[in-house]
C-alpha cells in the first residue's frame, strides 16, 4: 500500500491507520492502549485528533514506525511531520 499523497498529513496518517489494522498484533496493540473500540475506531478515522495519536504510537516503537512507514511507502519522518502538521505544528 502507497500513500496516494506523499505531501498530504491526512492521506499519510490514513494509509498508516490502514497498515497498522491490517498486521493484528499491532492493531490489538493500538486498540488496548487507546481504549478505542472498532466502532468509535470507523467513526473517527478522519479525526486528526486520532490520526495523530496512532502516528504517536508508532512513534513509540520505533519498528512499528519504520515497519508502517515501509509499508505504505513514505520515510518514518514523513510520519513524524504528519503527526505535527494534523496536531497544529507541534514539536
Amino acid at each position: 500500500m502507497t500513500a496516494t499523497s506523499p505531501n498530504d498529513p491526512q492521506a499519510i496518517a490514513l494509509a498508516a491507520l490502514a497498515a497498522t489494522l491490517a498486521d493484528d498484533r499491532r492493531a490489538r496493540r493500538f486498540l488496548d492502549l487507546t481504549g478505542i473500540g472498532t466502532e468509535e475506531l470507523r467513526a473517527r478515522a478522519a479525526d486528526p485528533r486520532l490520526l495523530a495519536a496512532l502516528i504517536v504510537f508508532l512513534e513509540a516503537h520505533e519498528p512499528d514506525l519504520v515497519e508502517v512507514s515501509e509499508a505504505i511507502g513514505v520515510d518514518p519522518t514523513a510520519l513524524t511531520e504528519a503527526r505535527r502538521e494534523l496536531e497544529g505544528g507541534a514539536p
